[in-house]
């Protein structure tokens, strides 16, 4: 009986379900099975009842959840009590935030981070794509999230997690807020609200070299968090962005053919010691988070 086991058996008690449990785990659900079965098969009866709708805990896996979770949180003390006997600090891995990006994945990465290196802990630093790369060769963060297409230094590798499908943001009023989907001759001489060249200037200008001539470069810009307030003030404008950024003043409309696509990647220093970050990238590295098209 292994602790992945024990936290794989909880994640499914908890969730009383095998899908989520497997999204929440950040393993295939066939992978989960298998081993919650092996787990059954060593204590020598059934911990779950599964049905169509999802599982229920046995009587025995009532109690066999109690005692995991105890088991857990005693090898993580366990772990730490040592460290600190030994006189070692407590590893922290500091995370780079990019602004604007979807929730689930800094939660996947510091899920992975605690079942990886149980003993450590993830704070956060937010920042734009760039702050992210110079926070990175500072050595003020040890893990960063960034928006693609982005020129890393020789002394930084990278590593995709995710595709989001951008689209066109305008208000709810807006004439084009009518039509389901819009194509990029509707954009033609509408002024284009965009985030400020420097925040990824890679990722900037591909968007706009997909977006094509047509539309007319506003002489504001606006990091992700503003848009939707500069949208409200300027309301034949557009912008663009995901369609977590829709409200009830702010729709979101897809383009025609999909040309426009954020890219997330994590990006680290080749020469990083941080015992957190190396228990990550070790096979199969970050791929267990990995998404597309993803929707928060």
């Amino acid at each position: 009986m292994e602790l992945r086991q024990l936290r794989y058996f909880v994640g499914v008690a908890e969730e009383l379900h095998f899908g989520r449990a497997a999204e929440r785990l950040y393993i295939s659900t066939p992978t989960l099975s298998q081993q919650i079965k092996q787990l059954e098969r060593e204590v020598g009866t059934s911990l779950l009842i599964r049905h169509s709708r999802g599982v229920e805990l046995t009587p025995a896996g009532q109690v066999f959840l109690a005692r995991a979770r105890e088991t857990i949180q005693a090898a993580g003390l366990a772990l730490k009590d040592t460290r600190r006997a030994a006189g070692l600090d407590e590893p922290i891995l500091r995370l780079g935030l990019l602004n604007g990006i979807p929730g689930w994945l800094p939660a996947a990465l510091e899920q992975l981070a605690a079942e990886r290196f149980p003993a450590g802990t993830v704070t956060l630093e937010a920042g734009t794509t760039t702050d992210q790369l110079r926070m990175l060769g500072a050595g003020e963060i040890d893990l960063g999230l960034v928006r693609a297409p982005v020129t890393l230094p020789p002394a930084m590798t990278s590593e995709q997690l995710a595709d989001e499908e951008l689209g066109v943001l305008l208000t709810a009023t807006h004439p084009l807020a009518a039509e389901p989907e819009l194509t990029l001759d509707d954009l033609a001489g509408l002024e284009l609200i965009w985030i400020p060249r420097a925040a990824a200037p890679e990722f900037y200008d591909d968007a706009l070299r997909r977006i094509g001539t047509g539309v007319r470069l506003s002489d504001i810009s606006m990091s992700h968090s503003q848009l939707r307030s500069a949208l409200l003030v300027r309301r034949s404008a557009i912008s663009l962005g995901s369609r977590r950024a829709a409200t009830p003043d702010i729709v979101w409309r897809p383009l025609a053919g999909r040309p426009l696509i954020a890219r997330y990647a994590a990006v680290w220093r080749t020469d990083s010691t941080n015992p957190v970050l190396r228990a990550m990238t070790v096979s199969p590295g970050l791929t267990v988070v990995r998404q597309h098209d993803v929707a928060d």
